[in-house]
């Protein structure tokens, strides 16, 4: 989920609490924790509920080492862009320094532990997401190519399936379809948020598809990936983690998807601008809701199947 923020003015001063827990990126944080929390109690086999805090609080902790690592390594765009402009490191409050000794620390705290208290495919599972997410994406894809966001996007697709695994010691093919969700969500997600945003990541020589390609093309782009997503999430009714209540969500949530891709695809530039980019940014905002709902609804069919209601039985 994006960490947004549109002030731009930037405050020095000394650190606070506060500004330490921003560099965790708390907002997508709370996508990577409710995720992963899904794919906990999706998965067939039973958790100790302390086993499965301990298995939640590691993930997340994960989750916001990376974002750490990604405001460290990141620090040089992020201060020329509007959104990101206040974050910790490019408004002084915290040193560089300081956020890479914190991501990397709570790195290692987090994936040894995860690993320790339910199993090591999930605590290596967890070392790689971090590695993916900044070294694979942040410090390689994200200044190289317009495609950043779709190879990318697999970073913050791997929580439900840690979560899985962390409760399984293993990874089936319903952790791989919520993988695939998630990762399919993720391109018209950010390039909803790039069509109104794209003077920052052209002022920060971000390649996002938008600066490379234009919005025409981006706008071409958010309609045939809704629409794979749109068949992705639909079909994944019919499988083991979904059922009547998840498919009923996912038909109403993927035609207002589709609806709202469709007259992003429909716009041209002048009308766009002279409304202020409002059909984007309320498809934008639709798109937070489309994830927790689809995945809340995962969780309701997993308490359901519980009580030998769930499923399609």
């Amino acid at each position: 989920m994006t960490d947004l923020s549109t002030n731009a003015k930037v405050q020095h001063g000394e650190a606070q609490f506060g500004d330490y827990f921003a560099l965790l990126k708390p907002r997508v944080m709370t996508l990577v924790v409710f995720t992963a929390f899904v794919g906990l109690l999706a998965a067939p086999t039973p958790v100790h509920p302390f086993i499965g805090f301990c298995a939640i609080l590691f993930i997340a902790v994960g989750g916001g080492a990376s974002g750490a690592l990604n405001m460290w390594w990141d620090a040089d765009i992020d201060a020329v862009m509007k959104r990101t402009a206040r974050r910790p490191i490019p408004s002084g409050r915290v040193a560089p320094g300081e956020a890479m000794a914190i991501g990397l620390a709570l790195s290692a705290f987090s994936c040894v532990f995860l690993g320790l208290a339910t199993n090591w495919l999930a605590g290596g599972l967890l070392a790689f997401t971090i590695f993916f997410y900044v070294v694979i994406y942040t410090m390689w894809l994200k200044r190289l190519t317009p495609q950043n966001i779709v190879i990318g996007g697999a970073a913050g697709a791997f929580p439900p399936m840690i979560g899985w695994a962390a409760a399984t010691g293993s990874v089936s093919v319903e952790a791989v379809l919520m993988f695939c969700l998630t990762f399919m969500w993720t391109p018209p997600h950010f390039w909803a948020l790039a069509l109104f945003m794209r003077s920052d990541y052209d002022d920060a020589g971000v390649p996002m598809l938008t600066v490379t390609h234009g919005r025409r093309a981006t706008r071409v782009h958010i309609l045939v990936y809704t629409i794979l997503l749109a068949a992705l999430a639909i079909g994944t009714g019919f499988t083991s983690v979904g059922g009547p209540v998840y498919l009923a969500v996912a038909v109403v949530l993927n035609a207002l998807f589709l609806k709202g891709a469709w007259a992003i695809f429909r716009r041209d530039e002048a009308a766009s601008e002279a409304d202020n980019f409002r059909v984007e940014r309320k498809f934008f905002k639709l798109s937070l809701l489309y994830l927790f709902a689809h995945f809340g609804a995962i969780l309701i069919e997993a308490g359901l199947d519980r009580f030998g209601m769930g499923g399609w039985a």
